[in-house]
Parts: C-alpha cells; structure tokens; sequence
C-alpha cells in the first residue's frame, strides 16, 4: 500500500487545521453543549470546515467521518476520520494539551494517524509499517518492567460509569497510583508514544477520539487494543487501552478484569 500520497494530504490538513485553531486559543470565545453534553466552539467547526474543504477537492471518492459535521459515504472502502479539537474542554480552559486527530481507516482499520498540538507545533504521524515520528524524529515508547513501576492515563474519572470506573479503579490499584495522570485527552497517547507514560486507559470514545491514535501508538512500539485484548477498528466499544510496552497486556487484562 503507496501511502505517501496520503501522508502528505495528512499534513496538509494538519496544516489547515492549525491555522483554523490557534486564533482562538485563549481568546473571548463563548462554547455550545452538543447532544452528549459536551462542549463545541467555533475552533471545532472552523478546523473540520478547513479540512473537509480540502478533502472534498483532493479526495473526493473517500468517506468523510468527522466530529463536528458527522459522516459523508464514499466509494473507495476508506475513510478520512477528523477531530479538529480534541480535549475542547482543555482548549477552553486555556491549557495545551488538546490536539487535532486525523486518520485513514481502510476496509475499517486505522492506517495512518496524525496528532497535531497547535499551539506548542508539536506533530506525531504514525504510518502503518513505519516508525511513528515527531516532527519528523522518530519516537518510542519504554519498557515497563510491572504493573507496579507503572504510570497510569485517563482523560477523567467522570468519563466511566459506575461499572467502568470499578474496572479502571482495580488497574490503577495494581500501578503505581501515587503518579496517575489525570487530563490530557489525545495528548497522553502522544507522550505514551514518546516514553513518558505506559498505559492509558479510557471508556466511551468514539471512532473519531482513537482512530488517529492507533498508528501513532503502534508505530512507536507500543500497542492498542479494547478491554479485552482485541485490536482496534471502526467497529470497536470504544473500551480503550494503550501500553507503552506490549509484554504487558496481559497483566493489564488481568488487573481490569480484578473488578468482577
């Protein structure tokens, strides 16, 4: 598979979506609820606006499946997967640790994905069968001798319910807690791919929050998969883990599954 025509359409709408972004970084900005209670700002829609409008003019054919503006069909069997903002709760508090997620699913499976922090220019591309870079030096994640000397992710304990956060809660138990990380939506992923955490642990994403994550991760030596062990594609939960070190799957596994 040629993916080079991709990587560079990829960064162009990385690109585009930068441009859209950072005007409103810290700026007087008044947000929306979406259906699910989330928060959207006119950055979320002038960023997907942007990228839509290239892909609409260099990939026509493909499918469109974005945050903001929803799913266009295409014909091809693969499909373009945006979120302009991801972390808008972070944007609109003023903290740079959200980013812009771009993927290429085929036949449903992420082959490419981008994650793109605007406001500190930092930039992960992962290619399926290629070391994962940031801006444009490759990156790996590090070895994790136990659970124990682990350090632990999460977007938020507000994001599972009562049965996942039993879950999440008998993992963290089994690492080392007194380190846990909190926050950081897309951002944790990118620094689970540069070395610095080991395992992120999220419930309730949709295809559009990890599709861009997958290669990313994977490319820098870590792995993705559901709660259960199985590789991530469209269809997935979105019961979502990353480890830094793929030996310890299983002991992760079995920490969540602790819960029962």
């Amino acid at each position: 598979m040629n993916l080079e025509p991709d990587i560079a359409l990829a960064l162009r709408l990385a690109d585009a979506a930068r441009e859209a972004i950072l005007p409103w970084f810290r700026a007087d900005m008044q947000s929306e609820r979406k259906g699910d209670s989330t928060p959207v700002t006119e950055a979320d829609r002038a960023a997907e606006e942007a990228m839509r409008r290239i892909l609409k003019a260099e990939a026509g054919r493909d499918a469109v499946h974005g945050e903001e503006f929803g799913a266009s069909p295409g014909s091809t069997g693969r499909t373009w997967v945006l979120d302009p903002i991801d972390g808008t709760a972070g944007f609109l508090a003023g903290r740079a640790m959200f980013g812009t997620l771009i993927a290429l699913v085929v036949e449903g499976w992420p082959v490419l994905g981008v994650i793109d922090q605007p406001v500190m220019k930092e930039r992960w591309l992962g290619v399926s069968g290629r070391p994962t870079t940031l801006n444009g030096n490759p990156v790996r994640t590090r070895a994790c001798r136990s659970l124990a000397d682990a350090t632990l992710a999460t977007t938020g304990p507000h994001y599972f319910d009562d049965h996942e956060g039993g879950h999440f809660m008998a993992l963290a138990a089994k690492t080392d807690h007194r380190r846990m990380v909190m926050g950081g939506d897309c951002y944790n992923y990118a620094m689970l791919a540069s070395g610095h955490l080991d395992i992120v642990c999220e419930a309730g994403l949709k295809l559009h929050d990890y599709a861009a994550l997958v290669p990313v991760v994977e490319g820098a030596g870590g792995t993705m998969c559901d709660w259960n062990g199985d590789p991530l594609h469209a269809g997935s939960t979105g019961h979502v883990l990353a480890l830094g070190d793929p030996a310890r799957v299983e002991d992760v596994i079995e920490a969540l599954a602790c819960a029962h």
